[in-house]
């Protein structure tokens, strides 16, 4: 496996998070948890757009992450150094902690501070959470995360296979989380104790504010259970996804979406949206 994602073809990458999206994609076509009535082609081609913003921020920093990680390596640098660890351990904790700060933490604090969010709060004006919706990140916010995902590296110390392989199972359980997709209550909820699954991370798109700030985690939900910003809700197809502000149809297209963080607030039409609307 070192070998495999150390010298991993970027073709072999995009086969793998492609595949993966379309699987799932498929997948909410047949077991949906929410039936939108949507045009699923032109909600996909939306969010698929933003796969290039992100891909082109990622390809602008590779650079960055590659010597960042190349150096810890050769110097020994970063906490898990500190102690002789077996490989496999190394890699476990590797990806823990670039989970943690690399996608929790700046998460939390992309909620917190009021200008970062301006550029976060595009991926919550989907009002049609899907896997598609994973892609859905504004290319500054995709700065943000990858400059977390560089401090992960250099304080951890993380060699370049963890991090191809990190960043792998990341984009996939990103799309997984967000897929409209149903599981049985009891899979969902055992696999919530130790991953994120679709129900949980639906709560965070929740367009009732204490649940939008809730359940951060991508690839583990200890962290939400940790930190104490876990939250369940007793049946998701109840959620209203979006933002009070944002549900004018407008908002669903690429041009606007790049440009509402420089907007003005709008004022929402209606009271803020509180659970157990139909959808």
């Amino acid at each position: 496996m070192m070998e495999f994602f150390e010298h991993i073809p970027s073709h072999y990458r995009t086969a793998l998070l492609v595949g993966g999206l379309v699987i799932l994609w498929l997948i909410e076509g047949v077991i949906p948890r929410i039936r939108f009535r949507n045009n699923r082609f032109r909600h996909a081609g939306t969010n698929l757009f933003f796969t290039l913003t992100t891909a082109a921020v990622n390809l602008g920093f590779a650079f960055l992450i590659v010597k960042a990680s190349d150096w810890t390596s050769t110097e020994r640098f970063g906490l898990l150094y500190l102690a002789q660890l077996p490989v496999w351990l190394h890699c476990l904790l590797a990806i823990l902690m670039m989970d943690f700060i690399g996608a929790y933490l700046v998460h939390v604090i992309q909620h917190k501070i009021a200008w970062m969010w301006h550029f976060h709060k595009i991926h919550h004006t989907d009002t049609a959470v899907d896997a598609t919706t994973a892609l859905r990140h504004h290319p500054v916010e995709s700065m943000f995360r990858v400059v977390a995902l560089f401090l992960a590296i250099v304080a951890m110390g993380v060699p370049i296979w963890m991090v191809m392989f990190y960043q792998s199972l990341s984009a996939f359980m990103s799309q997984f989380n967000h897929a409209n997709i149903h599981l049985p209550g009891w899979l969902d909820k055992g696999l919530s104790w130790i991953i994120v699954s679709p129900d949980m991370h639906k709560v965070h798109h929740s367009r009732y504010q204490p649940e939008t700030d809730s359940n951060y985690a991508n690839i583990f939900s200890i962290w939400d259970r940790l930190f104490g910003t876990f939250v369940t809700v007793k049946d998701t197809t109840s959620l209203r996804y979006g933002l009070d502000e944002y549900l004018d149809e407008r908002y669903q297209q690429i041009g606007p979406l790049l440009k509402t963080p420089w907007e003005d607030v709008p004022v929402p039409d209606q009271p803020h949206q509180q659970r157990g609307l139909s959808q």
